[in-house]
Order: structure tokens, then C-alpha cells, then sequence
């Protein structure tokens, strides 16, 4: 079945998400060696041919409109299954090199496992990383059926089921767009407050999301919206649709440029630990898994 006419093409749907990332079509337009205004002009395209307004272009930065950022989820599991499928042709190409088949939670794939594979890469590691990026729940599974060789996890009860190692920690901040009431609050939230207030959240299965509700220790509102990348969740706060509970290793950028700001909690242990798991022998048999916990853990992961 052919693809619908209102489908962008791939390098389309990577360059709207890294105006996400970068909160400029100039930068998005830089990273792609084209021009503001060339970036500017294929954007346009790509919201002609979806057929919604996607971004809202501001003097101060461009964000997503609300349509923009289901459009920017959804492009984000294009992206990914893409970049899964271009892996696993040259995996077909290069039958018999070395390879690491390693999954991982979307924040320590996107935030820390890149360091780590260039680390490994210097120490001569692998020809080959086929990562795929989904949420614990998944990466968990994947370890179970032997499809990865190693996993990496968040979350803050361990996996009995499978043998596992702390290779760092993390810790989930509340953040609010800048003009968000609570921005300028001068008393923390509170366990019970935060519970009752309708958050932009993470899916079901998501690491994050679920150390947030164990750390609660109460029933919280139902989500305002639910999303599955924490690009998609940041830029819905940034909208105003609502606060979120994310790693602070994903929205570090968005606090160091004041595209968020993060309000203080009170009552509520949101550390979390980070986890390399896997199947079969209490220890690694050598080979690229081995070496890459190796590196994770003697990384700094905070």
C-alpha cells in the first residue's frame, strides 16, 4: 500500500525535529548544511503537504503549535524506525563482524549512551551498534527474548527477573513553561498538589513516568496528554497545554536557555537509578556487551 500523499519525506520530518531540539529553524537548518532560509521554505512545504500548521514562528524562537506536537511524536517513531531499519540493513550488509545488539530507555539513549559508544569506539569497539531506543518496559522485554545483548533501563525498582547493574543515577525535576503560575512560585509544590494537578506525561511502560507515579506514593489526576518522547512532552509544556515530570538530563538544555523553568518539590524522592540488564550468566560473557557496562559504569551518569 502506497504511502499517503500527505506524508513528508524523511529528511523532512528530521529537520522539523531539530528545530524541536534546537527551538530554531537556523540552527535546525545549520545541523542539515542549508541555509535559514532554505530550511524556512522546506518547512513550509512539509505543513502544505501534512496539510496543519505545524510550527509557530516567533521573533523570540519558534515552537510547536498544538497540532505541531502530535505531529512531532509521531515523526519522532518515523525517525526511529527508520534509523532501526537502516541498522539492520547494514547488519545484512556486514554479516559477521562484531556486532552489540543493545536496547535502551529514550532518555539514556538519547542523553548518555551516544558518549558511550564513542568511548567504546576509541577503546576498538564493535563494527557494529544496532541500538534501538523505545521505553523499559520494552527494552526489558527485548532483554527476555535474547534480541539485545544488553539493556539499559530506568526506573526505581530493579528487574528480579533479569541480572542487572547501577551503572548511574538520574533525578526527575518538575518544569513549567516560563509563564506558568507556578514559575514564579516561591513555595515548592507539594506530594498532594502535584497528584491532583493534570501533568503532560510520558506513555505507560516509560521509565520516567513510571518512577514518577511510584514516587508519588498516591493516585495522581489522569494526564492532560500523553506522549512518547520527552521532546514531544518538553515542547507541549513550552506550548502551555501543562506542566510535566521529566529527567533532568532531557531538559537540561531547556533550563540553561530558560525555555523552562523547573519548580521545586517537596514530599517527593524523585532520584531514580539507572540500569544495565541482561539475560542468561550473573556476569557478561566477554565481547562488546561486556566492554560497553564496562564504560557505562565507570561513567559519570548524573
Amino acid at each position: 500500500m502506497p504511502l499517503s500523499p500527505h506524508v513528508p519525506d524523511l529528511g523532512a520530518l528530521e529537520l522539523l525535529l531539530d528545530v524541536v531540539a534546537t527551538g530554531s529553524i537556523g540552527a535546525a537548518g545549520r545541523r542539515h548544511g542549508i541555509s535559514q532560509q532554505a530550511a524556512s521554505a522546506r518547512l513550509r512545504t512539509l505543513e502544505r503537504q501534512a496539510g496543519v500548521a505545524v510550527l509557530d514562528r516567533r521573533a523570540r524562537g519558534t515552537r510547536l503549535t498544538e497540532a505541531g506536537t502530535a505531529f512531532a511524536s509521531w515523526a519522532a517513531r518515523v525517525v526511529e524506525a527508520a534509523a532501526e531499519l537502516d541498522a539492520g540493513l547494514a547488519a545484512l550488509r556486514h554479516e559477521g563482524t562484531a556486532r552489540l545488539r543493545l536496547a535502551a530507555s529514550m532518555t539514556v539513549a538519547e542523553h548518555l549512551v551516544p558518549g558511550w559508544l564513542a568511548a567504546l569506539r576509541r577503546q576498538g569497539g564493535p563494527a557494529r551498534v544496532l541500538l534501538t531506543a523505545t521505553n523499559s518496559a520494552a527494552v526489558a522485554e527485548l532483554v527476555r527474548t535474547g534480541a539485545v545483548d544488553l539493556g539499559l533501563v530506568e526506573g526505581p525498582e530493579p528487574l528480579t527477573d533479569l541480572h542487572q547493574v547501577v551503572v548511574g543515577q538520574d533525578r526527575l525535576v518538575l518544569v513549567v513553561a516560563p509563564d506558568h503560575p507556578w514559575a514564579s512560585r516561591r513555595r515548592p509544590v507539594d506530594a498532594a498538589l502535584l497528584a491532583r494537578t493534570p501533568l503532560v506525561t510520558r506513555e505507560p511502560g516509560s521509565g520516567t513516568r513510571t518512577a514518577f507515579e511510584q514516587a508519588l506514593g498516591e493516585s495522581a489526576a489522569a494526564p492532560v496528554l500523553e506522549l512518547s518522547t520527552a521532546t514531544a512532552v518538553r515542547e507541549s509544556v513550552r506550548a502551555g497545554i501543562g506542566p510535566a515530570v521529566l529527567s533532568r538530563l532531557a531538559v537540561a538544555g531547556d533550563l540553561r536557555e530558560h525555555r523552562l523553568v523547573e519548580v521545586a518539590v517537596r514530599g517527593v524522592d524523585l532520584r531514580r537509578r539507572l540500569r544495565a540488564v541482561w539475560s542468561g550468566g550473573s556476569q557478561l560473557p566477554p565481547g562488546p556487551a561486556r566492554d560497553l557496562l564496562a564504560v557505562a559504569a565507570g561513567s559519570p551518569a548524573r
